[in-house]
Formats: structure tokens, sequence, C-alpha cells
């Protein structure tokens, strides 16, 4: 870990048990200056930590900050878990590790420096309040078996949500989750291989639990889990756990049944079911009531011509309807 990250994560330790810290004593602790820890408290910022100063009494918290507890990970996990800090996308991590990871190797970070969506988008990633999760998987049966895997994460996602006791949680085809017509996670796949060979995947979720309210560059209506959750206290690491877990146990399923056994979880879950929407598909849009997915994965709308299924594009509600 660079060096400069290790003095901000042992500020960041410091300060997480919610008291105030002088400057004074955060660099005595770490053999640095009181101006060096104002120049790295300033870089906790610019992770989306905010961070009180008041003269004469020093540092603190705006929010309490639950970090991640690697040994509980690492302990209780099915598979093989690594936690980095901080990161630049925990995708990226697996993506250049691909030959030499077991099936099921996960990343975990507490910060993206470039955590990214579909389509190019940029992650919003602050800094231990929300889960920033990856898996590698292998698909022996080739990059064609891949079509329906983001619908199967997703719904292994809001199982292992639902198991922490939150309710109302539901599906955005193809990999959204939403709670209340706000987007809570999305989730990302990315692939490579050779045609007749085995799909290496990494399939990777952001997934809001405490996102500051300062988020203004997000450009859609979104929710956080402790919005959602009301008065159940969430666990990120028990989380995380439950996430891993349910993500193993669906993708073995998938591979062995395909999409076949997931239909109607998904449907049971589908946010938009029985609801006029759009497909946007490049220029073209195409306005149905959805009636679920078939098991191929696509969604199927009910048009003016009757029952069409669809795999590609974006959905969204219809205004007015």
């Amino acid at each position: 870990m660079r060096k400069e990250h290790s003095v901000k994560l042992h500020i960041l330790k410091t300060l997480s048990d919610g008291e105030f810290h002088s400057g004074e004593a955060l660099g005595q602790g770490l053999g640095i200056s009181r101006a060096a820890i104002a120049k790295h408290v300033k870089g906790l910022n610019d992770w989306g930590v905010d961070i009180y100063r008041i003269q004469g009494r020093g540092y603190q918290l705006a929010q309490p900050l639950q970090l991640l507890n690697e040994y509980e990970l690492v302990k209780r996990s099915v598979t093989q878990v690594e936690l980095i800090s901080v990161i630049d996308s925990t995708n990226q991590y697996l993506l250049e590790r691909v030959n030499d990871s077991e099936k099921g190797r996960v990343c975990l970070a507490e910060y993206q420096a470039k955590g990214r969506g579909r389509r190019g988008r940029q992650w919003i990633s602050p800094f231990g309040t929300n889960l920033y999760l990856s898996m590698y998987w292998r698909l022996d049966a080739g990059m064609a078996a891949a079509m329906g895997l983001s619908l199967v994460v997703g719904i292994a996602a809001v199982e292992a949500i639902e198991s922490m006791g939150v309710r109302g949680v539901k599906l955005k085809w193809p990999n959204d989750i939403y709670y209340q017509d706000k987007k809570l996670a999305g989730i990302l796949v990315e692939m490579s291989g050779q045609a007749g060979g085995a799909a290496h995947l990494v399939i990777g979720m952001g997934l809001n639990i405490g996102m500051p309210d300062l988020q203004s560059e997000i450009d859609q209506p979104w929710t956080t889990l402790n919005q959602v959750s009301d008065d159940l206290s969430i666990d990120r690491t028990q989380l995380a756990i439950n996430l891993i877990d349910h993500w193993k146990v669906a993708l073995e399923e998938y591979e062995m049944t395909g999409l076949a056994g997931f239909v109607e979880r998904w449907n049971r879950l589908d946010n938009f079911l029985g609801r006029p929407v759009k497909l946007l598909m490049g220029p073209r849009e195409i306005h149905g009531v959805v009636q679920g997915i078939d098991h191929q994965g696509g969604v199927v709308l009910e048009t003016e011509k009757g029952l069409e299924t669809y795999i590609g594009g974006e959905i969204s509600l219809r205004k007015g309807d």
C-alpha cells in the first residue's frame, strides 16, 4: 500500500471512535507535522469523507464510519477474499488477474478512485460508506452462456439483502437494484475470452449503504440502504459476506441449470412488472408493459403488436402513465 494511503487510513481509524482528535496528537502518532495532517485530511475530503475541524478541539468525523472487518471477511467467506482499502477499480483489479485466479475470487474496497458503471460511466465511490465488490467467475460453456448472468447476480444480491431483514428492494432489467423507483445498486459484468474457449467474467457491484447527500454529480434518482432499512442497522461486513455467499451459490446453480430456475425469482422482484415503460435502443423507443423475462433473459413487453422480447436497451418509466 502506498505510504500516503497508510497515513490517511491511520487517521481514519483514529477518528472512527467519533471523538475529536487534535492535529498535534494525530501528527505525534504518525511522526509527522500538523501541517501534514491537514494535507492528508484534505485528501480524505477528496475521497468523500466529511471531517469537521474546530479550532482548539481538532478533527472529528461528521458521520460515524464503520470500516469493513478484513479478518471476518477472510475467515467467514466461502471463497478467497481480498480487501484493498484504496483501489482504482475492483473490477479492473480482477480483470488483470483472471489467469491466476480461482473461480469465485473476490476483491472488496473501501474507496475506488476510478469506479465504473455500464457504458463507461463513472461510479461515484466515496470512502467507507457503501460496498464495492467484484467477483471473478469462469464459465467453461463459453461467452454465449453468459447472457443471463447479470440477472442471476441481481437476484442473488436482492436475496442477500433480504436475508439482512430488508424488504421492498426490487430489480430493474437487466442489472440495477431499485427501491421505490430509485437506484440502490448497479451491477457491471465484464468479460474476456476466446471463441470456443472458457469465458472469464468479472462481476462488479456498487451498493449504496450510506452515500453522502453531497453526491450531486449523480444524474439519476438514487437512494441508500440505510434509508431503506429504517430501524435496522446494516453491518457492512456481514452484508458483504452474505452477498459473496449468495452470488457463489447462484452462479453454481446457473452453471447447472441456466436461467430456468431463476425466471420466477426474477419476476417476484421485478420493479417494473405490469407497468408501462419505454425501452430505449439507440434512437429507437419501444413502448409497452413489462411482462417479466423469458428463459434467455430477454425482457418481455406487451406492445401494440403483442408480446415482444428484447435483449438490449435501457428501460425507463413512461411519464404520465
